[in-house]
This record gives structure tokens, sequence and C-alpha cells, in this order.
């Protein structure tokens, strides 16, 4: 199997060397830009990009910019890199189309674990039967869930949220991309009827149902 081509875009070589070694383990072929302008030349030279790690602050053409230019043509998923923790730029980055934000200082294993997640959902990687996070077991083939060893029952669409939670752990999910993902393009009513699954699966969690942080005015991020 060929491996997934992922280009990281940093103007700092110290950065892209430590996200690079953490991908080249996992085994991705990593491609390097160190500014924006460059970052256009790859991606359109090379057309099989799986994945973009795109910081924003950087010379010649920053982030956004580079980001504007590559949503013109595609819809490659793109992970936005910021110093800055302002909650209007992470909407800006939403609004941009950009699928995942991580604010430095970043741990990269982290940053890993969310490519991996955005390329299971771009179904690019294959995605796992048995999810585990801090005593949770969802088992997807058997249609199961188990914490710490005890069996708790889940509705049809409760299963589905809390698999979609756990394959996504640190990602902040806006209420439009779970009913995307979880409830498919053939819904059309309320975003709120998330909200009402989500109150719950907390409950039926018990205390590990803290672990769906609400992001107010956007959605949910599932972090143990």
């Amino acid at each position: 199997m060929e491996k997934l081509k992922i280009l990281v875009v940093d103007d700092e070589s110290r950065m892209r060397k430590l996200v690079r070694d953490f991908l080249v383990k996992k085994n991705y072929e990593v491609l390097e830009a160190g500014d924006g302008e460059q970052a256009i030349d790859i991606f359109f030279e090379q057309k099989d990009i799986a994945l973009i790690i795109l910081d924003v602050m950087m010379p010649k053409m920053d982030g956004w910019q580079v980001c504007r230019e590559i949503r013109g043509y595609s819809k490659v998923p793109i992970i936005m890199l910021t110093a800055k923790g302002d909650e209007r730029d992470e909407l800006q980055g939403f609004e941009l189309g950009v699928d995942e934000y991580v604010t430095k200082p970043f741990s990269p294993k982290i940053l890993v674990a969310r490519v991996e997640a955005i390329l299971r959902r771009s179904n690019l990687l294959a995605s796992e039967d048995v999810l585990h996070a801090d005593g949770i077991e969802l088992n997807k083939s058997a249609h199961q869930v188990n914490i710490d060893g005890q069996d708790v029952e889940l509705s049809y669409k409760e299963f589905e949220l809390l698999a979609y939670f756990m394959e996504n752990q640190g990602i902040a999910l806006s209420r439009e991309k779970i009913l995307n993902n979880v409830w498919n393009y053939d819904y059309f009513g309320d975003a709120r009827t998330i909200d009402t699954h989500v109150k719950k699966l907390r409950s039926k969690l018990g205390e590990k149902g803290e672990y769906i942080k609400t992001i107010w005015g956007m959605g949910y991020k599932f972090e143990v």
C-alpha cells in the first residue's frame, strides 16, 4: 500500500522536523514547505496530498491565504497551527473550511492522533473496530459499549454519537459536522437534536459523561 502524503507548512524548521519525525514513525510520507508560496507550489505539483498541516503566521503568504487558495480547488483536509488561542481565529478557520485547529504549543502525539482521525473520516485510513478511552470500550461490530467492565445500554444514535466522539478525541466538532457524520445529509431537522442526545449520552456514561465538553456557540469536544 502506498504511503499517504502529508504536507507540513511552517516557517520554523525545528517545528517541521518535530512534526515530520512523528509522522514518519507512523509510516506517512512527509513533504515540507517553509512559507505559503512554497506550499501552494508543492500542493499543485503533487496532486495527491492526503492532508495539509498549515501554520497561520508565515512570511510571503500566511496560512489563511494559503487555505483560501487551496479551497478554491480542493477539499483536501487542512489542520491549522497557530500560536493564538483566539476564538475569532478559530471561527475564521472553520468558515474557510479548515478541518481542525491546533494551538501551539501542542503535543506531537495528539497532533498525529488528530491527523489519523481526520484521515479515517475521509475514508483514507481504515477505521478501528474497537475504540478505547479511559475505561470506555466501544465495539463497533458487536454494537456494544462497556464502562470499566460494565455493559451500558445505548440507543442506536447514542452509540453512533459516542463512536464519532471517540474517533475524534480532542477535536472540536461543530453541530453541523456532527449532524452530517452521525445523522447524515438526509437529516433536515434542528441541530439542537444533538444537544438532547448528548444530554442523554452524558447521563448514561455517568462520571465519564464529563469527557463530552460543550464548546459554546459551536458544538462539542470529547476529551479525556
